[in-house]
């Protein structure tokens, strides 16, 4: 602590000695610094305050319908966006601050000065969508007109960027539709000519290959048990007929021959109507109960149907027997027209069914040699169905996306993206903000006197002396054999006494016009402030 506190008063005795340089330093710096603070223009500083508005009722009705941009977070990126380069260029030719900027180096410094002087905040919280933009400038009337276009600029960005957004998203919309449009006519095109191809696999019905063969095999067992039906109805009616025909040809007792035919008489339609209700019968039986209605009513006509027959069988017997023996001949010659009608009918009917079974063989045969060529026919056209459907999905979704877009735009056109409200309109500070002289001054006075100390201690660093014998041989390492003393005079004395007064009027007279400013300064500023 010592040794610090002793080369501490050796710098000191230093610079003590270089005093009246220092002295000079500190009193030029001081005036300039002095007519620096004087001279510096005074600023003006404008602002304006407006309040975005980012909700709109329109909005929460037409969600769900159009696409809603985030206009709060649109907002504030464009207020920290806002002082570009782009629109500051743009700002100085709608403020007229370029008109006495002649030289290319002149309309930089413009715009470079005009960037730091621009400001824009917010006010409070920044939920509260409240902007204060501020310029300062040494004219009040400059200040206020590049506030003003400011705030234009602010307003207008947002609404131009929103519009060239919808138009942008609008362009890309209709070029992606008419692509998906070239796209669906083609598969379109391709299932068409894929049905147009393999007709049997895009029937009306809707069935595949396997259903269709299992209905065609139904249909042809159906057919073949018709048919074994109506054939064994002819050989019953021709039966009757030879049977009637023998009769005739021995001319045997009528009663005897009835008797024996009355075993083998048939009647075809009743038996018809009979086994097709038997068919149904069981058919019904296989899915409902027997005490379901439709079983019940079947059983019911059936047995109506079999006593039918039983009462006309006894009259046709009956008729047959009361006829004289003389009357056989004309009798015989009506039955066995009756039963050549009824086997001409049968002969009919069977070769109908026949026919109608070599048709269901057919087709029957057909659906078999496709159903080996379905799959791979069926799983082509799945994949065109794959492509198409997703073709137009894709496609819809792009025109859903467009009319939203177009939603969107109208929306937007109609409520704006934002709603600006001036709260303060541009307004310049009739007193200047800046600069704040009495700080500088107070600056200026810390200056100098610093000044002052730093020349005082640089020239006793050029020139150094020593001041004391252990500095001395500290210094130079070499031992001291003695030191020799000056004898002051009191007319050295004096001269002394007199500097060191000069020194403190001097150095009190540079901080006394200092104070004196200061307070001046602070009367003149109040003064300004009442």
């Amino acid at each position: 602590m010592d040794s610090l506190i002793a080369q501490l008063m050796a710098v000191f005795k230093r610079m003590w000695r270089y005093r009246w340089p220092g002295l000079i330093a500190a009193w030029l710096v001081g005036i300039a610094a002095a007519i620096v603070v004087f001279v510096v223009p005074d600023r003006y500083e404008a602002s304006a305050r407006v309040y975005v508005d980012t909700q709109s009722i329109l909005k929460p009705l037409m969600s769900g319908m159009a696409v809603l941009t985030n206009t709060e977070q649109q907002v504030n990126m464009l207020s920290r966006t806002l002082i570009s380069r782009p629109n500051v260029e743009k700002l100085v030719r709608m403020a007229d601050l370029d008109l006495k900027a002649t030289s290319k180096a002149d309309q930089e410094a413009l715009i470079d000065r005009v960037t730091r002087n621009l400001s824009i905040q917010t006010a409070g919280n920044s939920a509260n969508n409240l902007y204060l933009l501020s310029y300062r400038d040494s004219s009040p009337e400059s200040s206020k007109k590049v506030v003003a276009s400011l705030l234009s600029i602010f307003m207008e960005s947002s609404l131009g960027a929103s519009r060239k957004d919808s138009t942008t998203a609008a362009t890309f919309l209709n070029e992606q539709i008419k692509t998906y449009e070239a796209k669906l006519e083609e598969a379109e095109a391709r299932r068409k000519e894929f049905r147009l191809r393999n007709l049997q696999l895009t029937q009306a019905d809707g069935k595949d290959a396997a259903a269709r063969l299992a209905e065609s095999s139904n249909q042809l067992d159906a057919a073949r048990l018709q048919l074994r039906e109506a054939v064994n109805a002819r050989d019953a009616a021709k039966a009757q007929l030879d049977l009637e025909t023998k009769r005739s040809a021995a001319g045997g007792s009528l009663s005897s021959l009835l008797q024996e035919s009355a075993q083998k008489f048939a009647t075809p339609e009743l038996d018809n109507r009979i086994a097709e209700l038997k068919r149904g019968l069981d058919q019904l039986q296989q899915r409902y109960t027997d005490q379901h209605p439709d079983v019940v009513n079947t059983r019911r006509q059936i047995k109506d149907l079999e006593d039918q027959r039983k009462r006309e069988v006894a009259e046709l017997q009956k008729a047959a027997l009361s006829q004289p023996a003389a009357a056989g001949g004309r009798n015989d010659s009506l039955a066995n027209q009756e039963l050549a009608r009824v086997l001409a009918t049968k002969e009919v009917e069977v070769a109908q069914i026949r026919a109608r079974v070599d048709e269901y063989s057919a087709r029957y045969n057909a659906a078999q040699g496709a159903i080996k060529l379905a799959p791979q026919l069926e799983a082509e056209f799945a994949q065109l169905n794959r492509d198409y459907d997703i073709i137009k999905k894709n496609y819809q979704e792009m025109v859903e996306r467009r009319e939203s877009a177009s939603l969107s735009t109208d929306l937007d056109n109609t409520s704006g993206v934002a709603d600006f409200r001036i709260i303060d309109p541009p307004r310049a500070s009739p007193k200047p903000v800046a600069p704040n002289r009495l700080m500088l001054l107070a600056a200026g006075m810390v200056v100098a006197l610093l000044a002052g100390l730093l020349t005082a201690f640089a020239a006793s660093q050029v020139r150094p002396v020593f001041h004391d014998l252990n500095e001395l041989r500290h210094r130079l390492e070499l031992p001291i054999l003695g030191a020799v003393s000056r004898q002051e005079t009191p007319e050295d004395r004096r001269r002394q006494k007199v500097d060191l007064l000069r020194f403190g009027v001097a150095s009190g007279s540079l901080v006394s016009l200092y104070a004196v400013g200061l307070i001046g300064m602070a009367i003149w500023i109040s003064r300004q402030a009442g």
